[in-house]
């Protein structure tokens, strides 16, 4: 591929972000304003400046639009980074370094987040008029933690179906949905940040303690290392 038509793609895929932004932008400017009832899709087109064909070539619905998109939500920027950091690790093994670069992804997609307060104070306004949306931002984390498995294992050299892979979705992607919850609940004045990093090292204090392991099926015994105590902000720095 040339770097004209590299470059070329990166222009419109730059384009499909800024319209999917726009209609994200509109669609909860709309609902904070009249209700997810109190207007059309036909009032979205028009005010963002696209066709109804367009609009649903990027949402299904207009929940869907509030939402925003999967892709939006992993910056190539922030994903090339994370992809490095396992760089130096033989493929097919666990990088030594994939806990601290998932807290830094973490903290990475977290300040994307705060660096428009707008967006937040306009998606806040939104679950304040449809409440029951907080139940399909939350639960919408499926799409996005499939495509959170497929770059972890990725990196890691390691199919999509590895237990840590498995267990690095399940774990990080509760912690994430914790800290929405909180975040966007009323009267919260904490940053996504700080009650993000709060929540992860209360994981790590739990998941650092020992613990005594079954039988293995030969019968012998097996015990937990207890030898050393991290410290849950280590790695979170």
């Amino acid at each position: 591929m040339t770097e004209s038509a590299i470059h070329e793609g990166g222009l419109r895929e730059r384009k499909r972000a800024a319209t999917r932004a726009a209609v994200t932008a509109v669609a909860r400017s709309l609902t904070a304003e009249r209700g997810l009832n109190g207007y059309t899709v036909e009032e979205v087109c028009e005010q963002a400046g696209i066709s109804r064909r367009t609009f649903f070539n990027y949402f299904p619905t207009k929940e869907d639009a509030i939402l925003g998109h999967v892709d939006d939500d992993f910056p190539q920027e922030v994903v090339d980074r994370f992809m490095a950091g396992g760089a130096g690790s033989p493929a097919g093994e666990i990088s030594p370094s994939l806990l601290a670069d998932l807290v830094r992804l973490s903290l990475d997609l977290a300040e994307r987040m705060s660096g428009s307060g707008e967006e937040t104070r306009q998606l806040i306004a939104v679950i304040k008029k449809e409440p029951q949306l907080m139940l399909r931002i939350i639960g919408a984390s499926e799409e996005r933690e499939a495509e959170f498995a497929r770059l972890l294992a990725a990196r890691e050299g390691v199919p999509a179906d590895h237990p840590v892979v498995r267990m690095a979705v399940v774990l990080l992607g509760n912690v994430a949905r914790k800290t929405s919850a909180g975040y966007f609940s009323e009267g919260s004045t904490r940053t996504y940040k700080d009650m993000l990093l709060e929540n992860i090292a209360a994981a790590r204090t739990l998941f650092s303690q020992p613990f005594d392991l079954p039988l293995d099926p030969s019968g012998s015994h097996q015990s937990a290392s207890k030898n050393s105590q991290p410290n849950p902000s280590e790695g979170a720095q």
